[in-house]
């Protein structure tokens, strides 16, 4: 049995997936935060952590082109341990400006180790369910996140946040320092030999439309609780409506992971498309609670189950990983541009006008998803790297 194939190289991939990803659990906790113990207005919290997703993003986009010649068995660990003391620095500090040299530092590093985790999983021999497992994981620490955090920040103050980010990260540093997979080793001359492939136009279709969704996400999901609370709807109706939220997350995962060669990945992406598209537009409109609370309930999971299944495609398309290791620039995109997006057009517009952007946003989703060649999940068994 080689590397890739023993738990504790897969555990380290998840522990690694669940820090890098952080900020999709965290971001409603981090930015609030920032304002309540910071005393920070709404503009400035929002740029700290924008400054974090944008480094990330653009750590991932100079790095997925070039991760088929890395060694993430070492770059992983670094990553992440460089992330762990940025995170550590600012909870000695308050200062706007360090605030933003640290958050912009421990983006770029998450990046980096985010995308070569990625970037890895896509090597294995079968992705789309390692990722579909992950994903749950990642379901699983957002609620435990959620239970604790904030009332870790209410006994020990906003430092304590910067604290339990460091800490994660540097739990994320020292497993993979430990177990991270050598999935080059793994896979001997087969996999080094696919390492110079052209990367399928096809592809880069695929990756624009998560990126759209992405965007689609975090413009109206970073408003789901105000529309609600401006719309008349109680404080005990919405923490209920997010709770759920965490609970539907934990599902795509496994239902991606059991049943990916019975469900079609065309299907899914397209279908997914307009399913974001048409909860949007119900979130946006709807002034009755009950289907607000229906279309928020499983936003989030729709977009975390397309994701999943165009996964296994690009590992499919690109053996080589390199598509896959961009998955950090394409989901933190939206969570960088997501909430600018959609604050300057409520402000124009109000909320409904987020329905109508993101209708228009899933339109094009759904065309570039109508370019993305498929691979059947079968095929992922005739990978080398297993």
């Amino acid at each position: 049995m080689n590397d890739i194939q023993r738990w504790p190289a897969r555990s380290a991939l998840m522990v690694a997936h669940c820090a890098g990803m952080v900020d999709l659990v965290a971001l409603p906790v981090w930015v609030g935060t920032l304002m309540s113990r910071y005393g920070l207005d709404a503009q400035q919290a929002g740029a700290l952590a924008t400054l974090f997703l944008a480094g990330a993003v653009l750590a991932s986009a100079w790095l997925a082109p070039r991760f088929h010649g890395l060694n993430g068995r070492w770059i992983a660990p670094a990553a992440f341990g460089t992330a762990a003391l940025a995170f550590f620095a600012c909870s000695q500090v308050s200062q706007f400006g360090a605030l933003a040299a640290l958050h912009l530092a421990g983006g770029l590093a998450n990046g980096v180790g985010l995308s070569v985790t990625h970037g890895t999983v896509a090597r294995t021999g079968n992705p789309q369910r390692l990722f579909g497992i992950m994903q749950t994981m990642l379901g699983v620490f957002g609620v435990i996140f959620m239970a604790a955090t904030p009332q870790l920040i209410g006994a020990l103050g906003g430092p304590a946040l910067f604290g339990v980010f460091g800490g994660v990260m540097l739990v994320a540093s020292l497993v993979t320092g430990l177990f991270f997979p050598d999935v080059a080793a793994a896979g001997g001359q087969q996999a080094v030999s696919r390492k110079a492939a052209k990367l399928p136009a096809s592809v880069w279709f695929g990756i624009w439309g998560i990126s759209v969704m992405a965007i689609v996400q975090g413009m109206v999901f970073s408003f789901m609780e105000r529309m609600g609370a401006d719309r008349g709807f109680s404080v005990s109706q919405l923490n209920g409506l997010l709770i759920a939220v965490g609970l539907f997350n934990l599902l795509p995962g496994v239902i991606a992971a059991l049943f990916q060669a019975r469900i079609n990945a065309r299907v899914v992406v397209l279908c997914g498309a307009t399913a974001q598209g048409v909860l949007a537009m119900l979130l946006a409109s709807s002034t009755a609670f009950e289907p607000y609370a229906a279309a928020g309930a499983v936003f989030v999971a729709v977009m975390v189950f397309t994701h999943i299944f165009a996964f296994g495609q690009f590992a499919a398309l690109d053996p080589s990983g390199r598509a896959a290791a961009a998955t950090p620039a394409m989901t933190m995109i939206g969570a960088a541009v997501g909430p600018i997006l959609g604050g300057t057009l409520v402000k124009l517009s109000g909320y409904p006008a987020l329905g109508m952007a993101a209708l228009v946003l899933d339109v094009l989703a759904f065309a570039l998803f109508m370019r993305l060649a498929l691979r059947p999940a079968a095929s992922y068994a005739e990978s080398p790297v297993r």
